[in-house]
């Protein structure tokens, strides 16, 4: 290919390095020096980025151009971030080919991202997203990914977007690159194949749903096999409002870091629902691994976590469920550093009352001796389920309520009231940080939830602290319920009824 621009033996360009969802700014620089044919990358790069020297060098050779048969060197900065993936190929290569005069330098105030193939053509990569988002924070004015990633790239807005499907397309002007194509964002929400009032009875679990999704809690729900708990937890996304813009960046991170956003639809529209099986790993269930990824927690922020089988987890994997339970995110640490992914979601779990799943039933008898029963409950430990606002006893549904019609309220219903609550929650929380009422912290308890509290209701909650043995870490959680309860009932003062339905959320809490 002819050579565009005189040699400038030195070039860099913008890239960037992912640590958890966020982007940090990388500088690929490029050296074309005097000496014996050498290429050398540098700045703590992995064993993929230092496989690149072998991808961009029969990428060049291939696309047309010349590979240099000088001493390279290529310089990724700062050096103490590590470096890690395929997405230096794109930026490196160009760097090479711009110290080596064989394309002009139009590169100035733009970042590459891209793996090259052999041939020069270039793959998806994972993080668009959250490197375009970087981009925008850092000022920079364009961001060139691969062709195929335009949709997921044009997400954030504010940036100009430009694709490139090979190698040979940074030799021509910019006015043919690719622009972003113009098809929906989001896909279209999907059918609600779980409803509530496809559930038969357990009205009042339902109603307790109904609470938790208004405020943000998370759930325990205890019964018999066959009594509706998966159904239920299923049906849980459809009482949630629908994802805010913001929500929905946030949540479209994660993915796009783990992989998993759709390209045709590179926004994540709805909440998410995750319910992975009771053998995951602890790396999978929070995150982590050689090269640190989000586990189901991350994905299910700003959405729920259906935990079937709960005590059968792995003791590890469930205490290190406290820390996103109570933070809101999960800090993975490592030798060379930690990452830190968002991971605010509501937890639906469930569990049966003993191993055999009849302890208690009214139909089937219970097979389990008295010390697996308490064995099988207590498997949990206290400090977690602590951390865990509504408890239900789901019981057997019986013969006329599962051949009757359908009497409770659909979805729709339930969430124009759990939409409203959170429009309460929203205009009382504005600039505190906390989104729901489960997420307020002790300033927002005591001025929200203790000084409205109704003094006829004072001597109840201190009976319900005596009685129920409630922890330091469970009393402002009654309070969070109640107020939530308030908001639903659209009263601004917590009244004797509103706690007294919270209180009876906590019922399990002093096994």
């Amino acid at each position: 290919m002819a050579t565009e621009a005189s040699p400038r033996n030195l070039a860099k360009v913008r890239s960037g390095a992912l640590r958890g969802i966020e982007g940090l700014p990388v500088d690929v620089e490029c050296d074309i020096g005097q000496g014996l044919p050498a290429f050398n990358i540098v700045g703590l790069p992995d064993a993929a980025v230092q496989e690149a020297r072998e991808r961009v060098r029969a990428a060049i050779k291939n696309a047309g151009f010349e590979f240099p048969l000088r001493r390279i060197t290529v310089n990724l900065a700062p050096a103490d971030v590590r470096k890690e993936g395929p997405l230096y190929d794109l930026p490196i290569a160009i760097a090479v080919l711009v110290a080596s005069g064989q394309i002009p330098d139009r590169f100035r105030g733009a970042a590459l991202f891209g793996e090259l193939s052999l041939d020069g053509r270039l793959r998806h990569i994972q993080g668009v997203l959250p490197f375009v988002a970087m981009c925008l924070a850092e000022g920079i004015e364009t961001v060139i990914v691969p062709a195929d990633d335009l949709g997921e790239a044009s997400v954030v807005g504010g940036v100009q977007v430009r694709g490139i499907a090979s190698l040979q397309q940074a030799a021509v002007p910019p006015e043919s690159w690719e622009q972003p194509p113009s098809v929906a964002r989001a896909a279209a929400p999907s059918v609600e194949l779980h409803d509530m009032a496809m559930v038969q009875g357990q009205e009042h679990v339902k109603r307790a749903l109904e609470v938790a999704a208004a405020g943000g809690h998370n759930v325990m729900m205890q019964g018999p096999p066959g009594s509706g708990k998966t159904l239920l937890a299923r049906s849980m996304p459809s009482l949630l409002a629908p994802l805010t813009p913001v929500e929905a960046i946030e949540v479209s991170k994660v993915y796009s870091v783990a992989g998993m956003l759709d390209r045709e639809h590179p926004l994540v529209g709805e909440r998410p629902f995750r319910s992975p099986h009771h053998t995951i790993s602890h790396a999978g269930l929070v995150g982590g691994g050689s090269h640190v990824r989000p586990g189901e927690v991350s994905l299910a922020h700003r959405g729920v976590l259906f935990l079937d089988e709960f005590p059968e987890f792995g003791a590890a994997a469930l205490e290190a469920l406290r820390e996103p339970l109570e933070a809101g995110a999960v800090t993975i640490s490592r030798a060379r550093g930690s990452v830190t992914f968002p991971a605010r979601f509501l937890l639906v779990a469930a569990m049966n009352p003993c191993p055999c799943g009849y302890y208690g039933d009214p139909v089937r008898a219970c097979t389990c001796a008295d010390v697996a029963v308490s064995r099988y409950q207590h498997r949990v430990s206290g400090p977690l389920m602590d951390r865990l606002d509504l408890f239900m006893d789901v019981p057997r549904v019986d013969f006329a309520e599962l051949t009757g019609a359908p009497t409770g309220e659909p979805s729709h219903v339930i969430r124009a009231r759990v939409t409203e609550a959170r429009l309460r929650q929203a205009a009382r929380l504005a600039g505190t940080g906390a989104v729901t009422n489960a997420d307020m912290g002790p300033l927002e308890v005591r001025k929200f939830c203790q000084e409205p509290l109704a003094p006829a209701a004072q001597p109840l909650l201190a009976t319900a602290m005596q009685q129920l043995g409630l922890s330091a870490r469970a009393f402002p959680r009654v309070l969070k319920v109640a107020r939530t309860v308030a908001d639903l009932a659209g009263s601004d003062t917590i009244e004797t009824v509103h706690l007294a339905e919270a209180i009876q959320y906590r019922r399990r809490a002093a096994d």
